[in-house]
C-alpha cells in the first residue's frame, strides 16, 4: 500500500471518529442546558417559598389585627342588650320554694320592729261610750288606796317573819328573797286571784335596761305603786327582761306591805351574814381567774367557779 492510500485511509478514519463524537457533544450540551434550567427552576421555587415564609407573619398580623380592633366593638355590642333581652331580664324568676321563702323572710325582716325602739304597750284606756264606768282604770286610777286596813289574817300572812332557809345570798354579799316566794306570801294573804299587778306605763327600753311602772291591786283596790327594772345584754333577751322587770316591781310593791322587811334592816343583815354566810376564794374553770365571793355556809360553789385555797 502506497503512501497516498494510507493518507486517504487516515483521513477517512478521522472523519469517522469526528462524526461519531459530534452527537455525543450535542447530547452533553443538551443535558447541561436541562440541568441549568432545572437548577434555575429549583432556585426560583426556593426563592418563592422563602419569600412566602417570610411574608407569613405580615399576613398573619394583617389578619389578626382587624380581629383585635373589632373585638371591643363586639364586646360593646354584647353589653348593650336588645329590647327582648332586657324584657326577659325584667321578668321575675319562676316561683320556687327557695326564693319564695327568701322573699317572705326578707319582707318579714323589713316589717319587724326593733325591740330597742320600745314595745308600744301603753295600758289600754277603758272606754265606756261616755257613760260612767264601774271598773277602775288601773293605768291612772288610785281607787281604794289607804281606804281601810287588811284583815288580821291577811296582815299576819304579810308580816310573818322570813325563815333563814328562804333567804339567798348573791356572790357580792347581797341577801334577797326569790320573787316566787313573794307571790306565795301574797297568795297566802289574799288567795290566788285576789291580787294582781296592773301596768301603769309603757315599757321603756334603754340601751342596757328595761323599766316599767306597775300597780299592786289587792281586794279590788290599789295598795302600792312601784317601777321595776331589769338589765339585759342582747336584744333577744328583752322579752325575758320584761318579766324580770315585772318581778322587780312586785318585790318593791311588797316592801310597802311589810313583806320580807328584814332584808332592808341593817342589823338583821349583819346578823344573818355572820351566822349563815362565808367568804371563799374561787377560780374560774375556763379563764382561771381568781376572786373572793360570798356563799351560804350550807351551799357549794356553783359552776363555772370552783373553790380553791387562797
Amino acid at each position: 500500500m502506497n503512501s497516498l492510500t494510507i493518507r486517504h485511509a487516515s483521513s477517512g478514519l478521522r472523519r469517522c471518529v469526528r462524526s461519531s463524537h459530534t452527537p455525543t457533544a450535542a447530547a452533553s450540551t443538551l443535558a447541561a442546558s436541562k440541568l441549568a434550567a432545572s437548577r434555575a427552576s429549583t432556585s426560583r421555587t426556593y426563592a418563592y417559598a422563602t419569600s412566602t415564609t417570610r411574608a407569613a407573619p405580615a399576613s398573619s398580623s394583617s389578619t389578626t389585627t382587624p380581629v383585635r380592633r373589632a373585638a371591643p366593638a363586639s364586646a360593646s355590642s354584647a353589653s348593650a342588650p336588645s329590647s327582648a333581652t332586657a324584657a326577659a331580664e325584667r321578668q321575675p324568676p319562676p316561683p320556687t320554694a327557695r326564693n319564695t321563702a327568701a322573699s317572705t323572710g326578707a319582707s318579714s325582716t323589713r316589717e319587724q320592729r326593733s325591740l330597742e325602739e320600745g314595745l308600744s304597750d301603753n295600758p289600754l284606756e277603758i272606754d265606756a261610750g261616755g257613760e260612767p264606768s264601774t271598773q277602775p282604770d288601773w293605768s291612772r286610777s288610785f281607787h281604794g288606796m289607804s281606804s281601810q286596813a287588811f284583815s288580821a289574817e291577811a296582815a299576819a300572812a304579810l308580816l310573818e317573819p322570813i325563815q333563814p332557809d328562804d333567804i339567798e345570798v348573791k356572790p357580792d354579799g347581797i341577801i334577797y328573797l326569790p320573787e316566787i316566794k313573794y307571790r306565795r306570801i301574797l297568795n297566802r294573804a289574799f288567795g290566788p286571784g285576789g291580787w294582781g299587778l296592773a301596768p301603769r306605763s309603757e315599757t321603756i327600753v334603754t340601751g342596757k335596761a328595761v323599766t316599767r311602772e306597775y300597780g299592786l291591786v289587792a281586794g279590788g283596790r290599789l295598795v302600792s305603786i312601784a317601777r321595776g327594772e331589769q338589765q339585759y345584754f342582747d336584744a333577744e333577751g328583752i322579752p325575758t327582761a320584761t318579766e324580770g322587770c315585772k318581778s322587780n316591781a312586785l318585790m318593791r310593791c311588797c316592801k310597802d306591805l311589810g313583806v320580807a322587811s328584814e332584808l332592808w334592816d341593817p342589823r338583821f343583815i349583819r346578823k344573818f351574814m355572820k351566822e349563815y354566810s362565808k367568804k371563799v376564794w374561787v377560780e374560774h374553770v375556763v379563764n382561771k381567774k381568781r376572786k373572793q365571793i360570798t356563799v351560804r355556809k350550807d351551799d357549794e360553789v356553783a359552776y363555772p367557779w370552783k373553790e380553791v385555797r387562797s
